[in-house]
């Protein structure tokens, strides 16, 4: 593919010099619109002083409490911002549905966790929840039984403070830790890990949510009441084939996922990662049957656990087809796509 990455953001007004500490992070990150609001920062801050205000990242009180460690800086995935795309390396392509646990699709991202839990490579997952309003709400998951909250289960498609109770994990946990997340958390998990032994050593599997775009709970719930959508009467949300799904308990309503780019926040306009690639196992909807989860392994830990299931027949294994996720990787790296006078329509 010709012509070149680019994100549509306003630049840095002050040279690098002067950019140091929290105040180049929201120099050089923030102000810029490249946040993609992981907290990856929040999560490594040594005074707890980094927090989400009016849905920007920010630290208040950072004249008084600031160290000027240096570590937001060093581990925030878009301070040198490299996008990455395509479907990067991996071992497996496939298709698989939990025969223990239903989820949004094929239920497998409970199912490599759970595995991953029983089998001690780990003793707690990071799994995102939600309140009855459809916030979002991290919870440590420890074993099965507590997924009979069933707000653990489905994709909510809005901010959560994932990073930031990895710090807690990571200091409880005995065995290791699991993360699920979207492509800007799996960088700041990997940011976290080259930086720091403690997050290197601890956390042991990294699973990867297919993600074309995120969204602010206010700014999305106000949307989708407009459109009729009550979070209360809320059942189950879904993206497919470009229209934006939500169940209801007393019906469905579709609209096209187009409509969104009105609130879609700047730092997911910039990201071209819908495969999640730096993850140890990707896992969505796109490139497999109804009712499957394509499952795309990348690293040993997560190979570990996928022959696991399949030795256990915890899971039902079908066939992938990567062809499937190209339109979608084609479609986020063409945000930033720019012509060049030697390319062709």
């Amino acid at each position: 593919m010709g012509g070149l990455l680019e994100w549509k953001v306003r630049a840095p007004d002050k040279p690098m010099k002067d950019r140091l500490y929290f105040d180049g992070l929201k120099a050089n990150v923030i102000d810029t619109g490249l946040c993609s609001r992981c907290l990856t920062c929040a999560c490594i801050c040594p005074v707890d002083g980094i927090r989400v205000v009016d849905d920007k990242v920010d630290f208040p009180d950072r004249e008084e409490r600031c160290r000027d460690c240096g570590a937001c800086i060093r581990v925030c995935p878009r301070f040198d911002y490299r996008p990455k795309y395509g479907m990067g390396d991996y071992l497996e392509f496939t298709a698989a549905r939990s025969k223990r646990f239903s989820g949004q699709d094929g239920g497998m991202v409970t199912e490599i966790m759970i595995s991953a839990i029983e089998m001690g490579m780990i003793d707690r997952g990071l799994f995102v929840g939600r309140d009855e309003r459809w916030r979002p709400q991290v919870f440590h998951l420890h074993d099965s039984s507590q997924l009979e909250v069933g707000t653990l289960s489905g994709t909510k498609y809005t901010f959560a403070t994932v990073l930031k109770e990895l710090k807690k994990a990571v200091l409880l946990t005995r065995n290791g830790v699991g993360v699920v997340g979207t492509p800007c958390i799996v960088s700041g998990v990997r940011k976290l890990q080259m930086e720091f032994p403690l997050f290197r050593d601890r956390v042991r599997l990294v699973i990867g949510l297919f993600c074309t775009e995120n969204f602010h709970y206010d700014e999305l719930m106000s949307f989708l009441e407009k459109k009729g959508i009550k979070p209360e009467m809320l059942i189950k949300t879904d993206i497919t084939k470009g229209r934006f799904i939500a169940t209801m308990v007393d019906g469905e309503v579709k609209f096209k996922v187009k409509e969104l780019e009105e609130i879609l926040p700047s730092g997911c306009s910039v990201c071209t990662d819908f495969t999640a690639v730096e993850s140890d196992v990707s896992v969505g909807s796109v490139g497999s049957e109804p009712g499957f989860s394509t499952v795309v392994v990348r690293g040993k830990s997560a190979e570990e656990v996928i022959a696991y299931i399949r030795e256990k027949g915890y899971a039902e294994f079908g066939e992938g087809d990567p062809g499937q996720l190209d339109f979608l990787i084609d479609y986020k790296v063409g945000r930033f796509y720019v012509k060049t006078k030697d390319d062709k329509d």
